[in-house]
């Protein structure tokens, strides 16, 4: 099922990684029915500058929890790549969106007779276990647990992993073609100006404040002016690279089930050393704290497909310029 030509609705248009898979569709001649819940907000005005969208993408003012609004947007599609997804903290304001929101745009992908749907869901569905042992290679038939999330109060696995779960029970009990990818931390340039959750990552880490589990908090310094930071196992992957997934699992037609997408692990003290080597003149933290070595994840099945991964090097440079170019740095 080539894309080219073709006629797709992007959830969430406007975010980090949308704008990239919004970007590629266009790159292929596609109309692109993109969805956001403020159109006129300037935050977009990104997406109108892209190569090809004043004549191909179309916006569409669409919430997840109008179902009216996401069928109005997804009506006529050959295709949708649902990517939009809430990230608050407010375990209410999470989870409804990514669980209920996501079964509509199923539900509208359904009577609309989409050919296929691809759901960016997020390693976040895997990983919450605690079952899995240090250093246990994870793959697409690992589930992260909803209790255990619960009684932790991770609300962002929890939805995550509600949504995902409930989307392919959904698909399979309704005859709907969809395939999931599950990304790891995002990183590599940003097209749009805002600032998004795993932008955040490496942007507080330059500037001296740095994410511990899946919040970002400011920690006390020390007398040297350093925070002591975990020293935790990251699984990076490049923007580029999961656009290019999430197009790829939609053409291939042997495409099935759960993608896993990561490209790189590495411990934080070997980015911090890689981005010294790079770029030396930031507030670069001096302190680690050591941690239990966490599950790792694989992407054999997505690369036998045929998707390969940037060097990690191109995924630094990339974001940090872009944040440079965008004033946020």
């Amino acid at each position: 099922m080539a894309v080219e030509k073709g006629r797709y609705c992007v959830t969430g248009a406007g975010g980090f990684l949308a704008s990239w898979v919004v970007k590629l569709l266009l790159s292929k001649d596609s109309i692109i029915h993109g969805t956001l819940r403020d159109p006129s907000n300037d935050k977009h005005a990104h997406l109108k500058k892209l190569d090809k969208a004043s004549e191909n993408l179309k916006l569409f003012k669409a919430d997840l929890l109008d179902y009216e609004s996401l069928h109005t947007a997804i009506q006529g599609c050959d295709g949708v790549f649902h990517v939009a997804s809430p990230v608050p903290y407010d375990p209410v304001e999470l989870i409804e969106p990514a669980v209920k929101g996501t079964l509509n745009v199923l539900k509208a992908c359904l009577e609309a007779k989409v050919k296929r749907v691809v759901f960016v869901s997020s390693a976040a569905s895997l990983v919450m276990n605690p079952k899995w042992s240090q250093g246990q290679v994870l793959n697409e038939t690992c589930w992260s647990d909803k209790e255990y999330c619960r009684s932790t109060k991770n609300w962002y696995c929890l939805s995550k992993t509600e949504a995902e779960y409930e989307a392919l029970e959904y698909a399979r009990i309704n005859g709907l073609d969809l395939v999931t990818v599950c990304p790891t931390l995002i990183m590599g340039p940003i097209l749009q100006s805002t600032v998004n959750a795993s932008t955040l990552v490496l942007i507080k880490l330059l500037k001296g404040v740095y994410a511990f589990g899946s919040m970002l908090i400011s920690m006390t310094l020390d007398p040297e002016g350093y925070e002591s930071l975990e020293n935790k196992l990251r699984m990076i992957v490049d923007v580029r690279d999961v656009a290019e997934a999430v197009i790829m699992v939609y053409e291939k037609p042997e495409a099935e089930g759960r993608y896993i997408c990561t490209a790189h692990n590495i411990k934080t003290t070997d980015l911090v050393e890689e981005l010294k080597s790079i770029y030396p003149n930031y507030s670069y933290p001096k302190n680690f704290v050591e941690v239990e070595e966490q599950p790792r994840l694989s992407s054999e099945k997505l690369q036998r497909l045929g998707l390969s991964f940037r060097p990690l090097k191109e995924t630094l440079t990339g974001s940090v310029e872009s944040y440079k170019e965008a004033g946020l740095l």
